[in-house]
């Protein structure tokens, strides 16, 4: 594993060429930049997972703070797809498999750059008619960490997909207190209960890793995305995004909650573009 560390927080990141972490990546989440755990000394590892307190969770699970470039919608609906060829940006060039999953045919080759405070993972791909640059940075800055994502469409046709951040935070007491923005709504569903003032908590315990909900978020338009949630060894933490997300589900289980900010990307030849995620961890 690739760590950055000060003297608050070490933050323990996937390395996209270490046989070792291979089998953790899968063809869901962006291999570079693939944040596993986030420790605090004194409090121990901060972010949860699915299967977690699990040493080996599944790929597709995870666990942490991924983020994913999605070569299929929710429903299953191609998007950097040309027949049976995939390219799964960050992840590599891509087969189909039934049940609209993947294999991965090829690893994308990632440059990393270490500093004392951030490292930047590089790569270049192309596949399925398409071709991209993408960069990603995880910078460490006392008790906080910002990822930041730099993509450009290398090829000769328009580059479109779905991005979105998955963090998995940890549940205090079985439950989960979530701050969102004034004026949030949520259909009703028999996991999550939104008060007037934007608190998300749940209705109910979920009891086992395969008791799940799922629901999606209105925000209110045009904003980026601010949140506070409680946690079990902190004060709280705090999560922002530089853009206004275009859907934001929330996901929960037995072992955590997510707050899953969305973003639709279209670019076309030569476009390029920017945006970035800041999570706050407080004491």
């Amino acid at each position: 594993m690739l760590q950055l560390q000060n003297a608050s927080l070490r933050v323990d990141l996937l390395d996209p060429a270490d046989p070792a972490d291979a089998a953790r990546q899968g063809t869901r989440y962006c291999w570079g930049g693939y944040i596993w755990q986030v420790h605090d000394g004194r409090r121990g590892p901060l972010v949860s997972g699915p299967e977690f307190p699990q040493p080996a969770p599944t790929a597709f699970n995870g666990q942490g703070l991924p983020e994913s470039f999605r070569h299929r919608t929710r429903d299953g609906t191609p998007l950097t797809w040309s027949g049976d060829t995939g390219l799964g940006l960050g992840i590599g060039v891509l087969s189909a498999a039934p049940k609209n999953t993947a294999t991965l045919r090829e690893p994308c080759r990632w440059a990393v750059s270490r500093f004392p405070d951030h490292l930047v993972f590089q790569t270049r791909q192309a596949a399925a008619g398409l071709a991209y640059e993408l960069t990603r940075k995880i910078e460490l800055r006392g008790r906080e960490i910002g990822s930041y994502n730099q993509l450009t469409n290398v090829g000769d046709q328009p580059l479109a997909l779905q991005w979105f951040a998955h963090p998995f935070w940890a549940l205090t007491g079985n439950r989960a207190r979530i701050a969102l923005p004034p004026g949030t709504t949520l259909p009703d569903n028999p996991g999550f209960a939104l008060a007037a003032d934007g608190t998300l908590t749940f209705t109910r315990p979920f009891v086992r890793e395969d008791d799940t909900q799922f629901a999606l978020l209105t925000l209110p338009p045009g904003r980026p995305l601010f949140l506070t949630l409680d946690h079990p060894q902190l004060a709280r933490i705090r999560f922002e995004t530089s853009f206004a997300p275009d859907e934001c589900p929330v996901w929960a289980n037995a072992h955590t909650v997510s707050v899953e900010p969305y973003l639709t990307l279209r670019l076309a030849r030569g476009e390029t573009r920017h945006w970035h995620l800041n999570y706050g961890f407080e004491v």
